[in-house]
């Protein structure tokens, strides 16, 4: 299963392997406070495609898009991802006040596609041509 939460809010026993998804550190947090158990910044968008977007509400489907492309570019560093989402419970967090346009929701979104094609048990699948 897989679950996006902002990074303010409080840790809760059924979260499971809680990620950060951000490029950089949330503003406000303290790194000895914010229990997480990876923080993947190559996973984020990238610096280029982060400034574009900008939170704008308005560009989130290009925002979307442009993103997926990355995703499906670099597959060794979502991949891992799978099997805590198989076997358990991956919390995505983020530090956007927007809770539904944001980069974990679109991660999420992309990791759940990749499982739902995978099925019970697959090889890495080519992406050669998606961006």
């Amino acid at each position: 299963m897989i679950q996006c939460k902002r990074v303010y809010a409080p840790r809760e026993a059924g979260d499971g392997y809680r990620i950060l998804v951000d490029r950089l550190w949330p503003r406000g947090c303290r790194k000895d406070e914010l229990r997480l158990d990876d923080w993947p910044r190559e996973l984020a968008p990238s610096a280029e495609l982060r400034k574009t977007f900008h939170h704008d509400a308005e560009r989130f489907d290009e925002f979307r898009l442009h993103y997926r492309a990355e995703l499906a570019a670099h597959p060794e560093h979502w991949w891992p991802l799978l099997d805590k989402a198989r076997n358990g419970t991956l919390t995505l967090l983020f530090a956007a006040r927007d809770e539904q346009h944001n980069n974990a929701q679109v991660l999420a979104e992309f990791l759940e596609e990749e499982l739902d094609r995978q099925g019970p048990s697959s090889s890495p699948v080519c992406y050669a041509g998606e961006r």
